[in-house]
């Protein structure tokens, strides 16, 4: 009896007060999430119809200022989050076997990949600004180039898509460096040993938003990059 009142009274330090157990203080995590990233979701989803509406009334312009997207940059960056998607589901597989050390070079690996997409965006864009290709009044647009066959697209057309792109893509990298933020404060729990780090539930949540920014651009790439003529 005693030995029931003692293993009754005893607090979980890691529960928070306004939580009864560790299952409910989980499931309120992992809700609280989901209603997060679906809100993300109508918030992205809102550009990406903008942009189906405009690329659809405007075809031949929206092709012709996709050739001068650098397409191997773009791959690139591709590949280097989808990198970072691997070594983040392993992070979540180390914390679930409470193997910190491998669970704090994942989260490391990843958030150096983080660095690299932004530093390759960052040189893309450079480009962009160097031609004039940044909507606003010192836009300026000759066509796609020489040898170009097709389309030389209309200027201001031409200036929707690359505010389409400027936005959409600018709000990825926003979410890119929140991921940053995210993941260096949680490997700093995890060095110090807080008892809300101490299993893997919360490297699971960073898990399911930074997945969420890999899928975002996964659908970025093609539509900005990869239009069919």
């Amino acid at each position: 009896m005693a030995a029931s009142a003692v293993h009754e009274g005893h607090h979980d330090d890691r529960v928070f007060h306004q939580f009864e157990n560790y299952d409910q203080q989980t499931e309120s995590y992992v809700l609280g999430m989901w209603c997060f990233l679906i809100t993300e979701i109508m918030f992205f989803g809102a550009l990406f119809l903008g942009y189906t509406l405009y690329r659809w009334q405007y075809q031949d312009d929206f092709y012709a200022a996709r050739q001068v997207l650098n397409i191997p940059l773009g791959a690139t960056n591709t590949t280097v989050l989808l990198t970072s998607s691997f070594s983040m589901a392993l992070a979540v597989h180390y914390a679930q076997l409470k193997q910190t050390a491998k669970q704090q070079k994942a989260l490391a690996f990843t958030m150096l990949c983080a660095f690299a997409f932004l530093v390759i965006k960052a040189f893309e864009w450079a480009e962009k600004f160097k031609d004039h290709h940044v909507m606003g009044p010192n836009f300026h647009w000759d066509g796609p180039g020489h040898g170009f066959v097709g389309p030389h697209g209309d200027p201001g057309h031409v200036q929707m898509y690359f505010s389409l792109y400027f936005g959409m893509t600018g709000l990825h990298a926003f979410h890119v460096i929140v991921g940053i933020i995210v993941i260096g404060t949680l490997m700093f729990m995890v060095k110090k040993n807080y008892p809300s780090a101490r299993d893997y539930v919360n490297t699971e949540m960073v898990g399911l938003y930074w997945h969420f920014v890999d899928i975002v651009w996964i659908f970025l790439f093609p539509l900005f990059y990869l239009m069919p003529k």
